[in-house]
């Protein structure tokens, strides 16, 4: 599971640097989605991930980032 969890994340950084909007997501039926997509497959899902261009007037902005000093201390 982590392997696959860490291959999604890589996907998500990915599609971000090519500008697309992402919104991984979990909490859903995936006996449902396994039996709709994978059926006679050995796959499970662990999250989908929705991939595409928001509407830029419906696309939260980030949070603000802290400053490097602000966030870590060299010693």
């Amino acid at each position: 599971m982590m392997n696959s969890a860490l291959g999604g994340a890589y996907l998500i950084v990915a599609a971000r640097a090519l500008g697309l909007d992402c919104g991984p997501m979990g909490g859903f039926d995936r006996p449902k989605v396994d039996a709709a997509f994978l059926a006679g497959t050995s796959w499970k899902s662990l999250f989908l991930v929705n991939l595409g261009y928001g509407d830029p007037a419906k696309v939260h902005p980030g949070n603000p980032r802290l400053d490097f000093a602000d966030a870590a201390r060299i010693e």
